[in-house]
């Protein structure tokens, strides 16, 4: 069963990924645009804590949780979210559905093998200036979409019972398109240019999990990966066109050298396992060099990166035949993020709350569906700035099944 789902859904995403705006906002327009969340909605639940060696969740944020898979799982996941976005002279309101992974996880002894695709950066932005009631002034509009994403795969290994290693090699690839027109009230043609950068790049990460027992309840979890600096070639042209001439203007195309930086993140956890965990996570990266010929602004520059979370989940009782809410495993967690962007010498923070649910298929079974809730702030409105309040409806897919068991029946 779960192979007829795993070809159907590769079928559709393959339609879908490239087509889809995953964003909103007009903080995309700089760098390669906003960074998406690389993990399950399982730990984007817990606001990004990952620190448990899980059998039967895939856990793509570190590689070496591969090695502790039970069963063979394929996931999937999206997003419907909700954005107002408020400035000093007013407000405004936007709404996207994204695609957020597609990823298979195989246990092979000591070793565990994950693959899938996810999209690593969105750009998505409609901005308009309008000044026609003005005869002479200039009106604009400003509009990207694209981004970037990344095809996978990775193998862990047991060392020992509670102690996994890992690493991931990934192609990055993607294509970021932003058009910009510009109409003079009185002034019959409007001009429109538009940019086109084809993106790609190979990268690599490693990670490290270690469990170790407090007592006979409690184990203490810790997590440890590192994302190498990734370059990525981006291939642009340019096209000038005025409303009326045939002949548009071809800019030659030209290459330019992009760097995502290196990235650490380290996590440590307390709990019961099948039964609660409360955890922290601390993830920091380097000045990235993220700036495009058609992006690049005297305002705008690029710091260091740092995100810090703390969440967990709970479940009452994962063995119950009795309730059926008693198997669900309820999730949290709180996240504080500096996104690395500097506008009007403003540092651009990222605040939310996540809440989740992992609700199980049957009895039985370990495959189950995951609704999580995500709500918080980004930006501010000082500088003549953004600030967005946001809210995103998430829905995850969680099938496990085992393959390559030999049947003891015909």
């Amino acid at each position: 069963m779960i192979k007829k789902i795993i070809v159907s859904a590769c079928l559709l995403i393959s339609f879908v990924s490239f087509a889809q705006q995953g964003t909103a906002s007009p903080y995309s327009f700089f760098g390669i645009g906003d960074v998406r969340f690389k993990g399950t909605l399982e730990n984007r639940s817990m606001a990004g804590v990952s620190v448990e060696q899980d059998s039967i969740h895939l856990n793509i944020e570190n590689p070496a949780s591969y090695a502790s898979l039970g069963q063979t799982t394929f996931t999937i996941g999206g997003t419907f979210g909700s954005s107002t976005l408020k400035t000093n002279e007013g407000s405004a309101k936007a709404q996207r559905s994204t695609f957020d992974y597609l990823a298979i996880g195989i246990p092979m002894g000591k070793f565990g093998a994950s693959f899938g695709l996810i999209p690593v950066t969105s750009v998505g932005y409609k901005i308009q200036n309008d000044n026609t009631g003005t005869d002479g002034a200039t009106s604009t509009q400003l509009q990207g979409k694209g981004g970037v994403n990344k095809v996978y795969f990775g193998l862990g290994y047991k060392i020992k019972k509670n102690w996994t290693i890992g690493a991931d090699a990934q192609y990055n690839f993607g294509k970021i398109t932003t058009t910009s027109v510009e109409l003079v009230t009185g002034v019959q043609n409007a001009t429109a240019e538009t940019n086109a950068s084809e993106l790609s790049g190979v990268g690599f990460s490693i990670g490290t999990m270690y469990q170790t027992k407090i007592d006979k309840k409690l184990t203490l979890f810790t997590s440890l990966s590192y994302a190498f600096a990734t370059n990525l070639t981006s291939d642009n042209t340019r096209v000038i066109a005025v409303d009326g001439d045939a002949d548009p203007v071809v800019g030659d195309p030209h290459e330019d050298k992009l760097k995502l930086p290196n990235k650490v993140t380290f996590g440590v956890g307390i709990g019961e396992p099948r039964k609660w965990l409360v955890g922290t996570t601390a993830s920091f990266q380097g000045n990235g060099q993220l700036a495009n010929y058609y992006n690049a602004a005297d305002n705008v520059s690029y710091e260091k990166y740092q995100k810090y979370a703390v969440g967990g989940y709970f479940i009452p009782n994962y063995a119950s035949f009795t309730s059926y809410l008693s198997r669900i495993t309820y999730r949290a967690g709180l996240k504080y993020e500096k996104l690395g962007l500097v506008v009007n010498n403003q540092s651009i923070n990222d605040i939310g709350m996540n809440l989740g649910a992992g609700i199980p298929l049957g009895n039985g079974s370990f495959s189950n569906v995951n609704v999580g809730l995500e709500f918080g702030k980004r930006g501010t409105m000082t500088a003549d700035l953004v600030q967005e309040n946001y809210f995103n409806v998430s829905l995850s897919f969680s099938f496990n099944d085992r393959w390559f068991v030999k049947s003891k029946f015909n």
